[in-house]
């Protein structure tokens, strides 16, 4: 299986970031020996991404909590007439969520800016997921943690605010919760109030811990291209709260390194994962020694700055690893890697024995603008540089449907088939501009007999992109190099779409087989100057 990026660079070093795609507002917890996180899934689905590592470094995909996403109502007749989530909404859904095990079950707990602060639980990590419940209702509720004190058996949540919804920001809110994550105690009190400390602003993102007699809230500010990470503390849940700044971009290249979680280890450790906004790449995932200094504050990363390289937390030996990108699509199901650009419907899939992903060409008034459309299969841009190649066959005679490989964002540009007037398929290469409501020829078309082609789009730096094609001659360049753009929230995807125009009975379908990711060469070993006498910067070895 091929790896466009590895973080583990085999010599008891890694290298960051630690998951190099869009795995926003990453949290983070350990179970035993096992280390599990989850990121922001905003309108896509199914949602709220699962991972599991055993050493920070090598992480892999486990599935989805969410199967759906839903309005925050409790009526479920109301559901069945209203899904909020049926059309693409990047800049709604699952904000930020919270990961947590407690009482022998893990809990999510997240904020939908439009309805409010939700929760799922579940014994095992790879479900079944409660029906998400409704814990406060509001607008701009966002950024929801909850905390269980094991020393009291109280229970306690902490939130921030979006100003869009709510006309509120630069606020964290606390409550006491009842044990069971089902209800608030109180009408919630302020617990930091930013625009009283000098030069913080767009305070979110909080994470709460106790430690050492201490609450503890980890929490960004500054906002996500520019900002930092802080640490508040306090005696009593309600405050006063004393503030530091653990984390920033200092000398390095890494903009705005914050909003993420701390995880102490079996061995001892303290590490610390955030993100980092890269444009059209999404935000990515770094992983930041951490230790406790003589005040009891925590220092994260090289003395607040993000390191590049660094050894490795202590664990057994694991496989380099990395979540999944290629797909044979078994039995014509997508692997976990994939999502659903809003809610999915029946029969935009066919199941079956073989290989390979058999979508319809469904109708629709939008076949002009991907951005439109909720039948958009996408995943994650998974490197900087990187070639996607995969097969696909177009079985249709309706002119106008079509089928093909994306990379979709505010802009867009896809290269693939479409059946023309007289029934024949061609190839064909189109984009639309951010500004552009509809879609435009990248490149001229050409006739495929067959109905088959091989699509292939080559990723360099910047996310520029590449798109070529074999129409049974080899592959071929068509139209100019596109600068990939993000989208809300959201960095670019990658798409597999089939669509017809609007109208009455099925129109075909179009199978892709054989999705393939490749990338440059693996890195060179760390090189990076080490500290020999910090416990961070020892081998596994020699530490014991």
């Amino acid at each position: 299986m091929s790896r466009p990026w590895t973080s583990d660079l085999g010599d008891g070093t890694y290298r960051n970031p630690v998951l190099n795609a869009d795995w926003s507002d990453p949290d983070v917890i350990r179970v035993g020996d096992d280390y599990y996180l989850t990121a922001s899934s905003f309108g896509r689905s199914p949602g709220l991404p699962l991972l599991h590592s055993r050493d920070l470094v090598n992480w892999t995909a486990v599935g989805h909590a969410l199967d759906r996403l839903e309005p925050a109502d409790d009526c479920a007749a109301t559901r069945l007439d209203r899904d909020d989530f049926a059309a693409p909404r990047h800049d709604r859904g699952v904000w930020a969520p919270s990961l947590r095990h407690h009482g022998g079950r893990f809990w999510i707990f997240w904020g939908d800016p439009d309805h409010g602060i939700q929760q799922i639980n579940a014994d095992r990590i790879e479900g079944p997921w409660s029906a998400p419940h409704l814990l406060k209702a509001g607008k701009g509720l966002i950024d929801a943690c909850p905390l269980w004190d094991e020393e009291t058996g109280e229970a306690y949540l902490v939130h921030a605010w979006a100003k869009s919804r709510s006309g509120v920001k630069n606020r964290l809110t606390g409550h006491r919760m009842s044990p069971d994550g089902r209800d608030l105690l109180d009408d919630g009190a302020t617990l930091v109030d930013a625009d009283r400390i000098p030069g913080w602003f767009t305070l979110e993102g909080p994470k709460l811990y106790r430690r050492d007699g201490y609450f503890w809230i980890l929490a960004p500010a500054g906002g996500v291209e520019t900002g930092w990470q802080g640490a508040f503390r306090s005696r009593d849940f309600l405050g006063p709260y004393e503030e530091r700044v653990v984390l920033a971009q200092g000398r390095t290249d890494v903009n705005g390194p914050h909003q993420g979680g701390w995880v102490h280890t079996s061995a001892g450790e303290d590490w610390f994962l955030h993100f980092q906004a890269r444009g059209a790449y999404g935000r990515v995932v770094h992983l930041q020694p951490m230790r406790w200094d003589s005040e009891g504050w925590p220092v994260v990363g090289d003395e607040g700055e993000p390191v590049p390289r660094h050894t490795k937390p202590v664990a057994p030996a694991q496989p380099v690893t990395a979540p999944a990108v290629d797909d044979d699509f078994p039995g014509g199901r997508p692997g976990t890697q994939w999502q659903w650009t809003a809610n999915p419907r029946p029969g935009w899939t066919t199941r079956h024995c073989g290989d390979g992903l058999r979508l319809t060409c469904v109708r629709t008034a939008y076949e002009h603008d991907l951005r439109l459309l909720p039948n958009v299969l996408v995943q994650r841009l998974p490197a900087e540089r990187f070639t996607v190649d995969v097969d696909l066959a177009l079985d249709s005679g309706e002119p106008g449907a079509k089928a093909g490989l994306a990379v979709v964002g505010d802009a867009f540009n896809w290269i693939g088939l479409a059946v023309a007037e007289d029934g024949t398929p061609r190839l064909v290469h189109r984009f639309a501009e951010g500004v552009a409501a509809h879609e435009r020829d990248a490149a001229g078309s050409r006739a495929s007999p067959a109905g088959r082609a091989g699509l292939r789009v080559e990723v360099t730096a910047g996310a520029r992109c590449r798109f070529f094609a074999d129409t049974g001659d080899g592959f071929r360049p068509s139209g100019q190099v596109f600068a990939a753009t993000p989208w809300r929230w959201v960095g670019a995807l990658l798409g597999l779409f089939a669509t017809a125009p609007a109208g009455t009975g099925p129109a075909g379908t179009a199978r892709f087989t054989a999705f393939r990711v490749t990338g440059p060469n693996p890195p060179q070993k760390c090189t990076t100057r080490h500290d020999p006498s910090h416990p961070h910067h020892q081998t596994e070895k020699s530490r014991r």
